[in-house]
């Protein structure tokens, strides 16, 4: 069986699958998703790994488990001053279509276009803009050290906007995970022959762009959420579309070439 290429081939779709599997037995134990949530992220996993590739969904994978680690750590501290979203650490369906609906369009993308290879570091650089904002917001609430992205001045943590040298950390250590995951996928798959110099470059430029995205995410906030003219599934979309963006621009001006 062919593991390598993306697509609808039956090795890929065969180990997509076994993924899938995966991810609903361990996702319904550790309690990572309500139920909805697990049927959204099976279908966003099969449209993810059956179109994009297999190591696109580890991708997508890796970010699910950090994401709920990030969310249960001090958990009940948080719950207390009122900065959970969920009464049990749990995430919906709705943050499952927030952070991965757009990457799931990327891999439609690849499928349709056939170039699996530039869409991969697309996909990589639209979820390292997630992983970034979901640490930075679950990690850096806890941080009183506080102050508005757009003044500069000290502000009430929580408050969208708002920006903390712990947030900053754990915003870069969120994309550098998704970068690092990137690295390891495109060693798996490297049908576009590059040098290891050149996949060692866009691994960079994926942890960059991912936390350049969670600080245009939280101008964003600042500007329009805070307005009510921006919802927070809309702030979050215009940054990883962001993120998506520049990886293409940056792809097309033939700089790795």
């Amino acid at each position: 069986m062919d593991v390598l290429t993306g697509g609808l081939n039956q090795g890929n779709l065969v180990v997509t699958s076994i993924l899938l599997i995966g991810l609903m037995l361990v996702s319904g134990k550790a309690k990572m998703l309500d139920k909805p949530g697990i049927l959204a992220a099976a279908a966003l996993g099969f449209v993810v790994g059956g179109l994009g590739h297999w190591t696109w969904l580890l991708i997508l994978l890796g970010f699910l488990l950090s994401s709920h680690k990030a969310t249960k750590w001090r958990f009940e501290e948080k719950k207390v001053r009122g900065m959970s979203e969920s009464e049990d650490g749990h995430r919906s369906y709705g943050n499952v279509i927030a952070n991965g609906g757009l990457p799931g369009l990327v891999a439609i993308f690849a499928w349709i276009s056939g170039d699996w290879y530039n869409g991969m570091w697309m996909f990589c650089a639209a979820v390292a803009v997630a992983a970034s904002d979901t640490f930075a917001s679950e990690i850096g609430c806890l941080d009183d050290n506080v102050r508005m992205i757009t003044t500069i001045k000290p502000c009430e943590p929580g408050l969208n906007g708002g920006f903390s040298p712990t947030g900053q950390k754990a915003a870069f250590a969120g994309s550098a995970m998704i970068a690092v995951l990137a690295f390891i996928a495109w060693m798996i798959a490297n049908n576009g022959g590059d040098a290891v110099e050149i996949g060692l470059g866009k691994t960079a430029l994926v942890a960059i762009i991912g936390w350049l995205g969670c600080q245009m995410d939280s101008v964003l906030g600042a500007v329009f959420e805070n307005r009510g003219y921006l919802t927070k599934g809309g702030v979050n979309g215009i940054s990883i579309t962001f993120g998506m963006l520049m990886m293409w621009s940056i792809l097309s001006s033939g700089i790795f070439v």
